[in-house]
């Protein structure tokens, strides 16, 4: 998560969530929290509204959408996002019912820092995290002197550094983990960094010597992480599987129910695996604590 990431303020959140809410009026999709899909008053036989990044979790979504959904007696609405804020928002407000886009631990960073009450529902997968290049074919090409773009978010900065550090190209105070930021460096080895918001920073791939990018950004950007990331985070316990949220409280909406084994189904899994290669994994499950 994404794929979460930017210091947006307050008030621009705000505008940006106000323009989202006439824009679901304009369509003639209503904005009460009943309409859209949020709590247990709202009717089981009422669209469930899921904001989502495009890619994985859009095409996830629509997977479920036209081959399950129907049997399991779910209607499904997607809403797709391409910011790590206004999802969050959304979902609290009751503009849409769920959403699909984040980590546990931007979740848990985001909402300390916007007192909203969001909380995980289900696992469904894990993209790995990737060091990119348009310049180097290997991690051994990087040199004193180059420049390496990050994400400028908090939680994926940090995961983006810890993958450096792992593969020898920084150094790191020891015990800093995920939450690691440049200041944390005690070695760059003569590398400059660039922070980046996340969803920019596979543009700039042609103005840097590599950059690490989310899985979701690089599979819209056309990379192919299991194939040209020249470092990939490792799947088997990962913290940063990404999964169905909720406004706390919605949990045991039928329609969320629904979804949530929907979306860790047989059907799921296998759509991921052949649809993704291993650029996106599944991470089925109840989400960390």
């Amino acid at each position: 998560m994404r794929n979460l990431r930017k210091n947006t303020k307050l008030t621009a959140a705000a505008a940006a969530t106000a323009a989202f809410a006439l824009g679901l009026t304009a369509c003639g999709t209503s904005s009460d929290p009943a309409a859209a899909g949020s709590g247990d008053q709202a009717a089981e036989t009422q669209p469930l509204v899921v904001a989502a990044s495009p890619t994985p979790h859009a095409d996830i979504l629509g997977f479920v959408k036209d081959n399950l959904a129907a049997k399991a007696g779910l209607k499904l609405e997607v809403r797709e996002f391409t910011d790590y804020v206004l999802p969050n928002t959304a979902t609290q407000s009751g503009q849409v019912g769920a959403n699909f886009f984040q980590h546990k631990p931007y979740l848990d960073d985001f909402n300390a820092k916007n007192g909203t009450t969001i909380v995980p529902v289900v696992d469904v997968h894990l993209e790995p995290l990737g060091l990119y290049s348009k310049k180097a074919t290997s991690v051994e090409d990087i040199k004193p002197g180059q420049t390496v773009a990050v994400p400028n978010d908090t939680t994926n900065e940090g995961r983006a550094l810890q993958l450096l550090a792992e593969n020898g190209l920084i150094t790191l105070k020891p015990g800093v983990g995920t939450g690691a930021r440049l200041s944390d460096i005690t070695d760059r080895k003569g590398l400059e960094f660039k922070e980046l918001e996340a969803a920019t920073v596979p543009r700039a791939l042609d103005d840097v010597d590599a950059a690490v990018i989310n899985g979701n950004y690089a599979i819209e950007a056309d990379l192919k992480p299991a194939r040209d990331a020249l470092v990939l985070e490792k799947a088997e316990g990962n913290p940063y599987a990404n999964f169905l949220a909720v406004k706390k409280g919605d949990e045991k909406d039928p329609r969320v129910e629904k979804l949530a084994r929907l979306l860790n189904s047989p059907e799921v899994k296998k759509y991921i695996e052949e649809t993704y290669t291993g650029s996106v994994v599944p991470a089925f499950g109840a989400p960390a604590k």
